[in-house]
């Protein structure tokens, strides 16, 4: 899909409980996780909720909704219902649309430098970019909630079951584009991987992203109430191949004469993830119980980032109980996570 024909949400929290003031306030972007949106930030009580942490601790807060979400759903010349709205994956985010909102509140903002974080895939798109030295220049920090890059770790064994089988291949092939994760194409999923008496589908949240220790029960109420978003299938078979690889590629599209049409090279281009630049600091947490970010592949990032990072930049929060949910809808998170996170973007 262009990226200039997408039409992207972004909702703003300009300031907080105490109201407009002269104060200057530094931006901040918020960017969800795989099959979320932008709601997943503000789902609970202002005290509660990060998006109004933020606000409250004196940040100009932007949320960003990924295409194909529930408020991201707009284009010039496409409908969801065309395969062609559907034809991208996180290569096209970090590529188009990443830049497009953190350039937009740059601007918007008078060109502040702008804190980022990111959650899940949120933080896979920054670390793509930052490998290929973009968006560094306009980026004061970044914080990593359990950070995607490297997968061939993961545990969640009814992900790993989906891909050993190729199963988003298989719907891809047969002809459908979007994966929604309550719709049709879901449970036909289910049905393939659910048989293996190794795969928990009773818990099917904790199945994917781990048993998660502190989700608070009225934001995971409203959590499901909203319910999860789309993605491309596209997109899912992408995540697959990470799954599959130890190196983090772009999409290959499965021959060498497609891949030489798109990348002139018979395989897809690697994210070097060595080579982001150190001047920009990191804020990294992840969780001992998550099935996504596992912590192998997690401490794989660290090495790789510190292999050029210098330490002093990088600070590292370890929660041995967390899995994947509780960073953004653990009761405890804003003492134990958002705190040192607000912290870390003032000393920056």
């Amino acid at each position: 899909m262009p990226p200039t024909t997408s039409s992207l949400s972004l909702k703003r929290i300009p300031y907080g409980l105490s109201g407009a003031t002269e104060m200057t306030r530094t931006p901040v972007l918020l960017f969800h996780g795989l099959l979320v949106d932008g709601f997943c930030w503000v789902l609970s009580t202002p005290k509660q909720s990060l998006g109004f942490i933020l606000a409250d601790g004196g940040f100009d807060v932007w949320i960003a909704n990924s295409r194909g979400t529930e408020s991201s759903r707009r284009h010039t010349t496409l409908s969801p219902q065309d395969p062609a709205f559907w034809d991208w994956t996180w290569d096209q985010l970090a590529d188009y649309d990443l830049p497009a909102v953190l350039e937009f509140v740059y601007n918007r903002t008078g060109g502040m430098k702008v804190h980022y974080v990111g959650h899940s895939l949120g933080t896979l798109i920054i670390l793509a970019a930052f490998s290929e030295n973009r968006l560094t220049d306009i980026v004061r920090s970044a914080a990593l909630l359990c950070p995607i890059a490297y997968l061939n770790s993961m545990e969640s064994r009814l992900i790993l079951l989906a891909t050993r089988i190729f199963l988003a291949e298989t719907i891809h092939m047969l002809g459908y584009h979007e994966f929604n994760p309550v719709g049709p194409v879901a449970k036909e999923v289910l049905g393939k991987v659910c048989v293996d008496p190794e795969v928990d589908c009773y818990d099917l949240f904790s199945a994917v992203a781990g048993p998660d220790c502190c989700l608070n029960t009225s934001t995971t109420c409203i959590f499901l109430q909203h319910g999860p978003q789309s993605s491309s299938i596209k997109n899912m078979i992408h995540m697959s191949q990470l799954v599959r690889k130890e190196t983090i590629r772009k999409y290959d599209y499965g021959s060498e004469k497609e891949n030489t049409k798109r990348y002139n090279q018979t395989r897809p281009p690697t994210y070097n993830l060595s080579s982001i630049p150190s001047h920009v600091p990191l804020f990294l947490t992840h969780g001992g119980q998550d099935f996504l970010g596992d912590v192998a592949d997690t401490r794989h990032l660290l090495r790789t980032l510190l292999s050029q990072h210098d330490s002093d930049d990088i600070e590292v929060l370890y929660m041995p109980d967390y899995a994947h949910g509780d960073f953004i809808m653990g009761y405890n998170a804003p003492q134990l996570i958002y705190k040192p996170m607000v912290e870390f973007f003032k000393r920056h």
